[in-house]
């Protein structure tokens, strides 16, 4: 690292997005700095969903089994009518876990669990979120950033290669840089509530005026705690107590009941519902992530997840950058990630509507499963998609996962049918052969299936799990050429 700099990267912002992104550069080693200007960590759940893709990006990272021991799956709806009668329905597509996608239901966890999670994690790799930490003002030049940072010792400067702003919808970092936030207003305010509460099972999430904005309420109990959460639509110009005795009043305003008590609240917000996208996510050393470059109405538990992979996809090219990769790897996240936001932008926004006349269904199109980058500069050949799971065996009897091979910090050369040797070998690259005779056996037919390669082609994975190329023998002299391209030199 070059001595000019504090650190390489400082990340304004300790929530998912920036705890992710800390993470991914802690395990490879880059120097960097998480601030956060709360003087704690966020304790509500606003985002509880983790979707199957997500799941599998927190296997890589090492905390799924975690993540699923303090969270849950998502309860049945339990519909009451004005009629008195209830029926009871799931509003999440169940299916079967496969070979390719071992992760098919959403996972809850309250959000100020999987941060804690994620906090553990880093704690782990030798850091820690610096909280009561604000960025005040900062400048830049084609070298680095020099940020001004306070805290309860004072003002200080600081000097770093790349700042990333991780700093929420009311991003400072956007605001600091000019960057446009274009989008709408949606016209709906909404009331989310994490309570402790009494009348109500916890088996279940409960629903009341489906179809109704003036008094539809839902109360859902979030896994891992003995809270419940409270979501409504509300009047856009009526104050809304928050209080426990406001809150009783208010569900029972909706439901007509009022066996139900809420006792405490653990965290509470009316917020009105945006949907809004950056126009652009990197300007010269500075980058934005997650709520800071796309805001998303809650619906389909879309802004969390895209959160996560914004970083995801960020950290590991701001790390090769670091490590002498050529420069314009960096410019690949925006043309990646910006398109993803914007579609998930335009679904949040169809579930809300969906939502408003009652229908709660959810398939995979919220799994983000799906997403891809068929279009990057970073793409060769018939490339660009998620690379699936898939069970092989090992040369030596034993049963491996593509997952397992993938899992870590670096690029994977998998070789179908390919003589060992024919690529050389280099620092971050992982190369293996599949094959009858090779070190792993296709004995179930699972990769063959899933990837659909010629004998003799090569498939490279890139660190954050999407294919970056495929490519067959005779061309192997591109391969070279797409792996110098990300700073895979030959040793």
């Amino acid at each position: 690292m070059n001595e000019q700099y504090a650190v390489d990267v400082l990340i304004c912002g300790a929530g998912a997005a920036g705890l992710t992104l800390a993470i991914e550069l802690a395990r490879r080693g880059i120097r960097f700095r998480l601030i956060e200007k709360s003087p704690e960590p966020f304790h509500g759940s606003r985002g509880k969903g983790i979707q199957p893709r997500s799941q599998e990006v927190f296997e890589d990272l090492g905390i799924l089994d975690r993540l699923f021991a303090v969270g849950g799956v998502y309860p049945t709806e339990r519909r009451y009518r004005d009629d008195g009668s209830v029926s009871e329905a799931h509003s999440i597509e169940h299916n079967v876990p496969t070979a390719a996608e071992p992760y098919q239901q959403p996972l809850m966890v309250p959000q100020f669990l999987t941060e804690r999670v994620m906090r553990e994690r880093l704690l782990e790799l030798g850091h820690r979120p610096q909280f009561g930490c604000e960025l005040v003002a900062f400048q830049q030049d084609a070298d680095g950033v020099t940020a001004q940072l306070t805290d309860t010792a004072g003002t200080q400067a600081v000097r770093v290669r790349w700042l990333v702003g991780a700093d929420g919808g009311r991003s400072f970092v956007r605001h600091a840089l000019d960057v446009g936030f274009p989008g709408k207003t949606l016209g709906v305010r909404a009331l989310v509530a994490d309570v402790q509460l009494s009348g109500l099972t916890p088996d279940c999430w409960h629903r009341f005026g489906d179809g109704d904005l003036q008094r539809q309420i839902a109360v859902c109990p979030l896994a891992g705690t003995e809270l419940f959460q409270i979501q409504a639509p509300i009047p856009l110009d009526v104050d809304i107590d928050l209080g426990a005795e406001g809150l009783t009043a208010f569900i029972a305003s909706r439901t007509g009941r009022d066996d139900i008590q809420v006792h405490a609240v653990s965290w509470a917000s009316a917020y009105t519902m945006n949907a809004r996208l950056a126009d652009h996510y990197r300007v010269g050393q500075v980058f934005l992530v997650g709520d800071a470059a796309h805001i998303h109405p809650p619906t389909g538990g879309q802004g969390l997840n895209t959160s996560v992979q914004d970083a995801y996809n960020l950290g590991w090219k701001l790390a090769a950058v670091a490590n002498g990769a050529p420069q314009p790897l960096l410019d690949s996240y925006e043309e990646e990630r910006r398109p993803v936001a914007a579609s998930v932008l335009g679904l949040s926004t169809q579930l809300l509507d969906n939502l408003q006349r009652g229908d709660m269904r959810r398939g995979r199109e919220v799994h983000q499963l799906d997403i891809g980058y068929p279009h990057s500069s970073l793409t060769l050949g018939n490339a660009g998609h998620r690379a699936p799971d898939a069970k092989l065996r090992g040369a030596a009897g034993q049963s491996v996962r593509l997952f397992d091979v993938f899992k870590g910090t670096h690029w994977t050369l998998l070789g179908y049918g390919v003589a060992p040797g024919s690529v050389l070998p280099r620092a971050g690259l992982q190369v293996h052969y599949i094959g009858a005779h090779a070190e792993r056996v296709d004995e179930l037919g699972q990769f063959q299936d899933a990837y659909a390669l010629a004998i003799g082609e090569w498939v490279l994975v890139r660190p954050d799990g999407y294919i970056g190329a495929v490519v067959a023998s005779a061309d192997v002299e591109r391969l070279e050429g797409y792996l110098l391209q990300v700073g895979l030199h030959p040793v």
